[in-house]
């Protein structure tokens, strides 16, 4: 199992592929701390892995609250003794065009797929830090890389994640900890649910693989950057899109 004895945190491990993720961690033999700020979800996820015969703790977070993760970040120590890998995986969309976008539509997107990121990341890393390894993970994605229509806000944020990413490896690295970031393509989660059917065939056409991502696709690439297959890699930012190109 390429998790053995590992204990991995995970933000929005409520649904979609934070969920998976947690379930391929813990099938890997990671002990996972599965957070979200859904209890119901928390609950589900923790509950399916116990019943494969994994271990699991679920704790309440709210990424873009200090004091919120503080207190998941620190439960997680008491239940694992340790963290050893943290993926960065919750994310929210407000989509809309540049001109009518507002501006609490720009506040929370940026409080959650930036800020979070960044304050899940502080938390962590110090204990990191003094144990003197780690691998961290961040969510970016390919509209981080190209853009995208009616994301202003989402694109600034993944694009971000990207600079944080790589400022990080430099910063963590000689403390032993390795920095990556995976930027998905368009990935059948709930997340696009709102997304007209025509508009989704139409991404999967112009995708050299015909298919929109699987949660496990994505999961699977925050495996290869949470285990020790990827030992010496570093500050790259791995694009899970079947080729797509805008």
């Amino acid at each position: 199992m390429r998790l053995k004895d590992k204990v991995a945190f995970i933000t929005g491990a409520g649904q979609g592929i934070g969920k998976m993720t947690a379930l391929t961690f813990a099938r890997e033999g990671a002990k996972v701390v599965v957070a979200d700020i859904k209890q119901e979800g928390v609950d589900a996820a923790v509950a399916e892995i116990a019943a494969n015969g994994g271990g699991a703790l679920g704790v309440n977070v709210n990424v873009a609250d200090a004091a919120s993760v503080e207190a998941a970040v620190k439960k997680a120590l008491e239940w694992g003794g340790k963290i050893d890998v943290l993926v960065n995986n919750a994310g929210i969309t407000r989509d809309s065009r540049m001109v009518k976008m507002s501006e609490e539509q720009w506040d929370a997107v940026i409080a959650v797929n930036l800020k979070g990121v960044w304050l899940c990341t502080r938390a962590v890393a110090q204990h990191m830090v003094e144990q003197g390894s780690g691998s961290i993970v961040n969510t970016s994605s390919i509209v981080g890389v190209h853009g995208n229509f009616g994301q202003t806000n989402y694109a600034a944020t993944k694009a971000g994640v990207i600079g944080m990413t790589k400022t990080w490896v430099r910063e963590l690295g000689p403390k032993g900890i390795r920095v990556n970031a995976v930027a998905p393509g368009f990935t059948q989660t709930d997340m696009i649910s709102t997304v007209p059917q025509k508009v989704l065939d139409d991404i999967a056409e112009k995708t050299p693989l015909r298919r929109l991502a699987r949660p496990e696709d994505i999961a699977n690439a925050y495996l290869f950057f949470a285990s020790d297959d990827s030992s010496f890699v570093s500050g790259v930012v791995l694009q899970v899109d079947g080729g797509l190109l805008f």
